[in-house]
This record gives structure tokens, sequence and C-alpha cells, in this order.
């Protein structure tokens, strides 16, 4: 079983930024593609961005431009970088493999509010 355990979310300013990391228990981390979901209240989870094994990334649109995400398969971890954060951007934030599996952590919330 598999376990993902995210951290860094909080409330921010509008135009603000927070850094996003995602600690993953799975053995071979760096054979799997990975991604941040997001979910706000009363909507569905959504992709927002992935990277695969070899490093390639895409983006929801939008957050293009502002959100980056990144790797270490030497920490099992990835990260996700928001910049230029806006009020829509509010949801809790969740790592997992692309396509997702059966498991997600706790996830991190990420309010963007002035």
């Amino acid at each position: 079983q598999v376990q993902f355990v995210e951290s860094g979310g909080g409330l921010v300013q509008p135009g603000g930024s927070l850094r996003l990391s995602c600690v993953a228990s799975r053995r071979f981390f760096s054979i799997h593609d990975m991604g941040w979901y997001r979910q706000a209240p009363g909507k569905r989870r959504e992709l927002v961005a992935g990277i695969i094994s070899g490093g390639t990334t895409n983006y929801l649109d939008s957050v293009k431009g502002r959100f980056t995400i990144s790797r270490d398969n030497d920490k099992n971890t990835v990260y996700l970088q928001m910049n230029s954060l806006k009020p829509e951007d509010t949801a809790s934030y969740y790592c997992n493999f692309v396509p997702y599996g059966s498991y997600w952590g706790q996830g991190t919330q990420v309010t963007v509010s002035s």
C-alpha cells in the first residue's frame, strides 16, 4: 500500500506564492508518472499538473505559467511551486500517480484570500 504525505499549504493573499511537497512511500518511485490534483468544495477533483518519469511536464490551462511541478527521485518527493495565486486556486491539493491510484493522502489546504 502506497502512502502520500502532502505539506506546504496555507493561507496566502492573491498574488502570493506557496510550495507544496509530497513524499511517497512507494519503492521505485522514479518509474511512476506523478501528479498534483486539487478539489474545491462542490467540485470534482482535477489534475493540475503532471510529471512523467523522464521529467516532461503538463499543466491545466488555468495554471500554465504560474505553477511548476518538479520531482526529486532520490527523496521520493514531488513538488508544486505555485506563484501568482488567485482565489480560484483555493482547494485541497493532493498528489498521486497519473493515472491516480486507490490511495490518497490527507491533502494540504490552500486558501487564497485577502
